[in-house]
């Protein structure tokens, strides 16, 4: 499996070291409850997430994880809270959606900055996540224990036509995942529309909005309703990152023995295959819906030169908006990652980074076993 070996500094930081855990060594089980604003599978980060849960009660026997997706439990700006208070273990927090509570997790932001698979990848070795670990911890008294994505290929999904050009967005009621994406909507001209994921298709079915800002996987939830789906590259539209966060008053009540278990599952179990599904995820989509017909329905990918005119309109209106919400830190990180970002794509070639060598084949049965929804998650791990 591909490994993930970025140093998590917020928790050497806190002086927990991190081991490989032996399974012949006796830990303590643990009960914890993990929180998520997307959807449950055959969502990839869903998977992922019941692929934690079973490496949790398998390596550490008698341990019980209890998952919440689709905003079951909390938001993400509740779980941030919830967190704090410890009233929730776990959460997979998206950084857009974190910004009601905390507006420095817009400054990681923005389109077309990190537009490889290495670059993306390489969200949590910033200096700029450095900053907001260190900051979540002395602020909300949360451990940020590593970054993840969901599909690489964020793009713009419409009921009628093909979104390409800023004109063809102009007047378009788009559904979009936060503020941060609004400005860039509104750059484009068309009318964004903040909206949870549950209240888009019938959004769709009725004409209360024309298109949709998704991921690859949100197009696969949403063809029926909107078949014609764009993507400027990778990032090109919009990014969709997010955080992995423990509540360190949780965490401070466990006992060495548990920390290094869960932290070895989290950075080499769980953060690797999270990457690797949502990767498969977007190769599988695209080898299905991919069209080179701007006419037909399906998954279009803009060439450069298509892409370079979105770049263009948006004109850095995300990064603008962005700094008339944060304090002079949040000013500097966003100029900092913007640098950061530029550094990270030059770095990270495409074709370059291990995980674009990934044989997808191999987790073809993760997407079997897992893939068939909630009800496996319900009949195995909740009886």
């Amino acid at each position: 499996m591909f490994r993930f070996n970025n140093v998590m500094g917020t928790l050497m930081s806190a002086g927990l070291i991190l081991s490989t855990v032996s399974i012949a060594q006796a830990v303590d089980p643990v009960k914890l409850r993990w929180a998520s604003d997307h959807t449950g599978p055959p969502h990839p980060a869903g998977i992922a997430e019941l692929y934690f849960a079973e490496q949790v009660e398998k390596k550490i026997p008698g341990s019980k994880v209890q998952i919440y997706w689709a905003k079951s439990l909390y938001t993400v700006p509740q779980g941030l809270k919830a967190l704090t208070q410890g009233n929730l273990e776990i959460m997979t927090g998206q950084f857009g959606k974190t910004s009601s509570v905390e507006p420095l997790a817009n400054v990681v932001l923005g389109a077309g900055k990190l537009t490889t698979v290495g670059a993306i990848d390489a969200i949590d070795s910033t200096k700029t996540y450095a900053a907001l670990a260190k900051h979540f911890n002395k602020v909300h008294d949360v451990t940020l224990m590593g970054a993840g994505h969901l599909s690489m290929y964020m793009g713009a999904g419409a009921i009628k036509s093909r979104l390409i050009s800023p004109a063809d967005f102009a007047g378009k009621k788009m559904r979009s995942m936060g503020p941060a994406e609004n400005a860039l909507m509104s750059a484009l001209g068309a009318n964004p529309q903040a909206m949870a994921w549950g209240d888009v298709p019938p959004a769709l079915q009725t004409g209360v909005i024309d298109g949709l800002l998704t991921s690859l996987g949100g197009f696969n939830a949403s063809k029926e309703q909107a078949p014609y789906f764009t993507v400027a590259g990778l990032n090109g539209i919009v990014g969709d990152y997010y955080y992995f966060a423990v509540s360190n008053r949780w965490w401070k009540r466990l006992n060495k023995g548990q920390q290094d278990a869960l932290a070895d599952i989290i950075k080499n179990d769980f953060i690797p295959f999270q990457r690797i599904m949502n990767y498969c995820n977007d190769k599988r989509t695209l080898a299905k819906f991919q069209t080179t017909d701007k006419s037909k329905p399906g998954v279009y990918v803009m060439t450069k030169a298509e892409a370079a005119v979105i770049q263009k309109a948006e004109g850095g209106a995300t990064n603008r908006w962005i700094k008339t919400k944060v304090n002079d830190a949040g000013d500097k990180l966003v100029d900092q990652f913007v640098e950061e970002a530029a550094a990270l794509v030059a770095k990270n070639p495409a074709g370059s980074h291990p995980l674009e060598k990934t044989d997808c084949s191999q987790y073809e049965k993760y997407f079997a076993k897992y893939g068939k929804g909630t009800e496996l998650y319900k009949a195995k791990s909740r009886k």
